[in-house]
């Protein structure tokens, strides 16, 4: 069964609310509003401003993890430093979910690679969950999408090195490739399974670098804008951004981002997550 994916050539933070609304779903109770804080350095992350219309439109909180390498963004002082500076905290409620321990731990019973994912504790105080995304490369996944925030994004600093090492943590770099993207599958799983469905998700093809907005020093975007993607379904809307790409055959940076995704195996993300039943990679895109 094929899943909707509403997609705009248009992007702004304007459009990003229009596609939203055609959504025909009410995310209910405290909703959890994962996005990427940006790392300090980074040229490329999509700052508050371009997301505030939506953000505001559903009224949740903002939610964060702190990450599992050296940077701004590794421990909640700093973290905290870094979401003041870029201004998450002047234009929304923020809530540092791995703020304080103990971590939430989530069972994977059909986990591909791992049976467990270990996330910020206060995801409890959320009943549904939008995750706002900025589709672009990423060093180690190969592209960042969806997918990539619910697992690494909403996973703990513990919980990064746990999905990283495929359930060593201690293996964070050196696990085995394939065995890392399904451990990625397998926590975003768990994340779309505790929310049972109550979830809704943007991807934005916009600044479209090789490099994640984890990188201080990441390569300025290489592809032209493409659009904005909403849809229900993470396997679906990163299986359409990656099928974006393939499609902008006019595009000059179109073959040094298929490099990273492909050299990385990205695909394999969607595949696994796919096989766990999180959503289908057959989707119908619904031009706007």
């Amino acid at each position: 069964m094929s899943s909707k994916v509403y997609f705009s050539r248009t992007i702004s933070p304007e459009k990003v609310l229009e596609l939203y609304k055609l959504i025909d779903k009410k995310l209910p109770g405290k909703t959890a509003i994962k996005l990427h804080s940006g790392e300090t350095g980074n040229q490329n992350f999509l700052k508050p401003e371009f997301w505030k219309p939506v953000i505001d439109y559903v009224g949740g909180t903002v939610v964060e993890c702190n990450t599992a390498y050296e940077g701004t963004r590794n421990t909640t002082e700093k973290h905290w430093q870094t979401i003041r500076e870029h201004g998450w905290s002047e234009y929304f409620t923020v809530d540092l979910m791995d703020a304080e321990g103990p971590d939430m731990e989530l069972d994977i019973p059909n986990g591909k690679c791992i049976q467990k994912n270990y996330v910020g504790k206060n995801l409890t105080n959320y009943d549904s969950v939008l995750v706002l995304s900025h589709f672009k490369g990423h060093p180690m996944g190969g592209y960042g999408g969806a997918l990539k925030q619910l697992s690494i994004g909403i996973a703990s600093s513990y919980g990064k090195a746990y999905i990283h090492g495929a359930g060593k943590p201690e293996d964070i770099w050196t696990a085995d490739h394939d065995s890392f993207l399904e451990s990625m599958a397998d926590a975003a799983a768990s994340i779309v399974d505790y929310f049972k469905g109550n979830a809704i998700y943007v991807n934005v093809m916009k600044n479209m670098s090789v490099d994640c907005d984890c990188c201080a020093v990441a390569e300025d975007p290489c592809m032209k804008d493409i659009g904005i993607l909403v849809s229900t379904d993470p396997v679906a809307i990163d299986q359409a951004c990656l099928d974006l790409v393939y499609a902008a055959t006019d595009d000059p940076g179109r073959e040094h981002l298929l490099e990273r995704i492909e050299s990385r195996n990205g695909i394999h993300t969607v595949e696994a997550a796919a096989e766990l039943g999180i959503g289908s990679r057959e989707y119908e895109l619904i031009e706007v």
